[in-house]
């Protein structure tokens, strides 16, 4: 009788991926989920008989070792179970077709295996490659480090393709539309290469390889290789506002463009923090572990670690100073996995962030970190505990420097860091206010006692800092008069900008108060790009007056000082002839008018869909130069551009195309205007798209 020998393979792709929750994923190649098995058949030459063994082997790595978990051999059995390890079973034998149930562990290394078969037969050997098979984590086993109960939460941190991120300010902020497409076309590959150009894979790859099998080793890897600083990462950042050799942070509106780009042509120009979170959101969602953007208002970079943001104004030089700052607004990620390294209390988010702030072991990457030990205090904790504490917990103080060296706290507060931290809730696009999860209520007993505790671990447990770092604590002096910024009218690029600053003495003495007022264009880190207004006057207040004194910024003084976050900081230094100093600020988010995106006819797969998208100028002078610049995952094959009409003063217009949507399901399409005037203004429209009958 001649050998057994397999004639064909058969990868039972439809009935695997759907099974496996891969069917999403444009491809023809068979993706799969560690801890569940899968079935393929094999045709062979001839029935199997007694004698007969079959072995098949798995390898993924470029140096595959059974010692390192990278080389897998299985015997098939008839019988047995092989749940939660490496196995293969004959479910059952048809003639000459022999259907084989193949199961992998729950912590097995993802990525890319070759399988293939080993015959012994008639004392002859023989072999045939069965195929590749990507092997992501598994949120919908219980063994899985990355498992989700809730299926609800599994939706929506695994498999929803569209998202929304928060940007403004505290007191002013909104969303905008981001267009993960994690299952596109493209982009699984892309984020398996990654993996294979991060530095640690380039300087041992099969070590490497060996530690995919850990969700925590993976968001470390690609949080560093979200961005380009150390290792020709995937986006190059920039924040000075000058972004003529590439493409403007806020044009981007979604993932697979940039990841594109970057597959065929190296880092890619520019983005900044949202675009770092979108762009790792997306690769870690393809990959399969649960991942959502976050978004913190007042975030704080403390560049020092103590846990207080020191930041200093000089009044001669009219300039802010220190390496400190409290950003308007900061977008990183959690991630859900278990933290056996730390403790089965340190489980669920983690903090991962891809924005290249500082580095974390030699390399710009943060995290993961247990968002249950930042709420409790435990800095010490792997990875980068402190440096999230403080960007939603750190203390605040801000000083005068002068010429003379000298410096006089005149403000401080133990609350204002860290506020409205925000994320988009499950199965809908409103939002959720997550504060609470990283800190106690402010003012709250809870609150300080975790901050003096965070406070005594980065101590080493010894009593306190140094004395001039405990001086700091002490909050500023409060001065016997009160002040505010009122806004007047609607806050639009092109209208002028009138506010007034109130000033009330609380005593029964005269006051004559120095105020130096300053107006500047920030962007969303609240570093200056331009001054654009500076002012010293006095004024006198009599006892318990109140005084509003109007100040007028007319848009032909700041149109060209704007950055693309259409951000003012204003800004009055007041001081009495008592010693009594004042700080007042705002941040005022200049909005301009959306881009709205309107679908016509019935969304269903596979069946033209007209769009108009309009937009207007709401100037008293032309706007040329005008593009647009559209994507959607499953409603567009490609990111495309169209050049729009120039628009007059206070004109509308409107631009009208057919798309014809690819892939059912929530889909968003999302639109960016470019101009001479404004560089983006976005918009985006929700649809579900129907399967074709």
């Amino acid at each position: 009788m001649a050998a057994l020998t397999v004639t064909s393979v058969n990868l039972e792709l439809a009935s695997n991926k759907k099974a496996h929750h891969t069917d999403y994923y444009d491809s023809s190649d068979l993706i799969l989920r560690r801890g569940q098995p899968f079935k393929f058949t094999l045709q062979c030459n001839r029935p199997m008989q007694s004698g007969d063994r079959i072995t098949i082997i798995a390898q993924t790595g470029p140096k595959p070792s059974q010692a390192t978990n990278t080389q897998i051999v299985v015997n098939v059995s008839t019988s047995g179970s092989t749940e939660n390890s490496w196995g293969a079973v004959l479910q059952s034998s048809d003639s000459s077709t022999l259907n084989i149930s193949m199961s992998s562990p729950a912590n097995a290394i993802i990525g890319v295996y070759k399988l293939s078969s080993q015959i012994a037969s008639n004392g002859k050997n023989s072999t045939k490659v069965i195929g590749n098979v990507t092997m992501l984590f598994n949120a919908w086993v219980k063994e899985d480090d990355v498992y989700m109960s809730n299926a609800n939460e599994r939706d929506e941190y695994v498999l929803n393709e569209t998202g929304l991120v928060y940007v403004g300010s505290a007191n002013s902020f909104g969303s905008r539309g981001w267009d993960y497409a994690q299952f596109e076309a493209g982009v699984l590959t892309t984020t398996l290469k990654m993996l294979n150009s991060n530095l640690q894979y380039r300087r041992d790859p099969a070590a490497d390889v060996a530690k995919r099998n850990d969700p925590k080793y993976v968001c470390r890897v690609l949080s560093a290789m979200v961005n380009a600083n150390d290792d020709s990462g995937v986006v190059l950042g920039r924040w000075d506002g000058d972004y003529s050799d590439g493409v403007g942070p806020s044009t981007w509106n979604g993932s697979v463009a940039i990841l594109k780009k970057w597959n065929s042509s190296g880092p890619v120009k520019y983005g900044q923090c949202w675009v770092f979170a979108g762009v790792l959101c997306t690769v870690l969602r393809t990959l399969g572990i649960p991942t959502r953007m976050i978004t913190n208002f007042e975030s704080a970079h403390d560049t020092d670690g103590n846990l207080i943001v020191d930041q200093y104004y000089n009044p001669d030089k009219k300039t802010w100073e220190g390496s400190d700052s409290v950003w308007n607004f900061h977008v990183w990620n959690e991630c859900w996995f278990t933290r056996p390294d730390l403790g089965a209390k340190y489980n669920g988010w983690q903090v991962v962030d891809a924005t290249p702030q500082e580095p974390s072991g030699g390399i710009y990457r943060l995290g993961p970190a247990s968002l249950f030990a930042i709420k409790e205090g435990d800095v010490d904790l792997d990875y980068d505990g402190t440096f999230v504490y403080a960007e939603t917990n750190a203390d605040k103080a801000q000083w005068l420097v002068y010429d003379d060296g000298t410096s006089k706290k005149i403000y401080s507060d133990t609350k204002s860091v860290g506020q409205k931290t925000s994320t988009k809730a499950v199965g809908s696009f409103s939002r959720v206010d997550v504060t609470n999860n990283y800190k106690y209520p402010e003012g709250s007993p809870e609150e300080r006692q975790r901050y003096q505790k965070a406070r005594e671990k980065l101590t080493g447990g010894e009593m306190g800092f140094s004395a001039m770092s405990l001086a700091r604590q002490e909050p500023a002096p409060k001065p016997t008069f009160s002040g505010k910024f009122d806004t007047i009218g609607p806050l639009e690029v092109g209208k002028d900008i009138e506010f007034t600053l109130t000033l009330k003495n609380d005593v029964s003495d005269t006051k004559n108060i120095k105020i130096t007022l300053n107006v500047y264009s920030i962007i969303y880190t609240n570093a200056i790009v331009n001054e654009i207004m500076n002012s010293i006057q006095s004024v006198s207040l009599g006892p318990n007056e109140e005084k509003q004194i109007p100040v007028l910024v007319p848009y032909v003084q700041y149109d060209k000082a704007l950055t693309e976050d259409n951000m003012i900081k204003i800004s009055a230094i007041c001081e009495d002839d008592k010693e009594g100093r004042l700080l007042v600020e705002k941040t005022l988010v200049l909005k301009v008018p959306p881009v709205v995106i309107t679908l016509t006819g019935q969304p269903v797969e596979g069946k033209p869909l007209t769009v108009d998208i309009m937009f207007s100028n709401p100037l008293n002078e032309d706007v040329t130069d005008c593009k647009l610049v559209v994507e959607g995952s499953g409603l567009l094959k490609d990111q495309f551009i169209i050049n729009a009409p120039s628009l007059k003063p206070n004109q509308r217009s409107t631009i009208q195309f057919n798309i014809i949507p690819s892939r059912h399901g929530t889909r968003m399409l999302l639109a960016s205007l470019l101009s001479d005037k404004f560089k983006s203004v976005n918009g985006s429209q929700v649809t579900q798209v129907a399967p074709s009958n």
